[in-house]
C-alpha cells in the first residue's frame, strides 16, 4: 500500500507543478512522458511551383543534424488544426491552409529512449503568407530553424522522418 501511496502523491506533486499543459511541459517532463507514450505530431507537407518541398534544418540532441519537414507534437486539449497553424508561424513565419485530412499517418520507433515513438500526421498544406525570409537556408551552410525549398530527398534527410523520403522524390504522390 505504501508504494501506491508514494506514487499517488508524487504524481498529485508533479501535476501541481506542471502548470496549464495546454502551453507545453516543463521539458524533464515532457521527455519523462515521451518515455512512457506514443507523441502525436503533426507534419507540414508544402511544395511550390518548381516540384520543390519547403524543409527546415535540426539540429539537435536527439536527431541530429538534417533537414526535416517543419511540423510539431500535439499538446494537451490542442487540435491537430490549430498545431498546423502554430507550425506555420512558429517555424516559418507564415500563414497556411491545408486539407482537412492527414495525407499520410505513419508510427515511428526508434532506439532511444526519450522521443522514440510517434504517430505522425502529416498534411498538405499551402502558403497564405510569403515566408519569414530572415529564417532562409544560406545554401550549403543552413542553421538550426531556417528553411529552404529543396528539389527531391536529400542526403542529409533526417532518418527519423524517413517514412516521408518518397514522397519527397514524387512531390506527394504515393508510387
Amino acid at each position: 500500500m505504501g508504494t501506491a501511496l508514494n506514487l499517488k502523491s508524487s504524481i498529485a506533486a508533479l501535476a501541481n507543478g506542471i502548470g496549464d499543459p495546454r502551453r507545453g511541459l516543463p521539458e524533464e517532463v515532457f521527455l519523462f512522458a515521451s518515455r512512457i507514450v506514443p507523441m502525436i505530431n503533426v507534419d507540414l507537407f508544402i511544395r511550390d511551383s518548381e516540384d520543390r518541398t519547403l524543409l527546415t534544418w535540426r539540429d539537435d540532441r536527439f536527431y541530429g543534424s538534417g533537414w526535416h519537414i517543419p511540423g510539431g507534437i500535439i499538446r494537451y486539449k490542442e487540435t491537430a488544426a490549430e498545431r498546423i497553424l502554430a507550425c506555420a508561424r512558429d517555424e516559418l513565419g507564415a500563414e497556411v491552409s491545408f486539407e482537412p485530412q492527414p495525407m499520410v499517418v505513419a508510427e515511428t520507433i526508434l532506439d532511444q529512449a526519450e522521443r522514440g515513438h510517434f504517430i505522425s500526421l502529416l498534411y498538405r498544406c499551402q502558403l497564405l503568407t510569403p515566408l519569414d525570409e530572415t529564417r532562409r537556408a544560406v545554401p550549403g551552410a543552413p542553421k538550426r530553424g531556417e528553411w529552404a525549398w529543396l528539389p527531391g530527398c536529400p542526403p542529409d534527410f533526417l532518418p527519423a522522418q524517413a517514412q516521408y523520403a518518397n514522397l519527397l522524390q514524387t512531390g506527394g504522390n504515393r508510387t
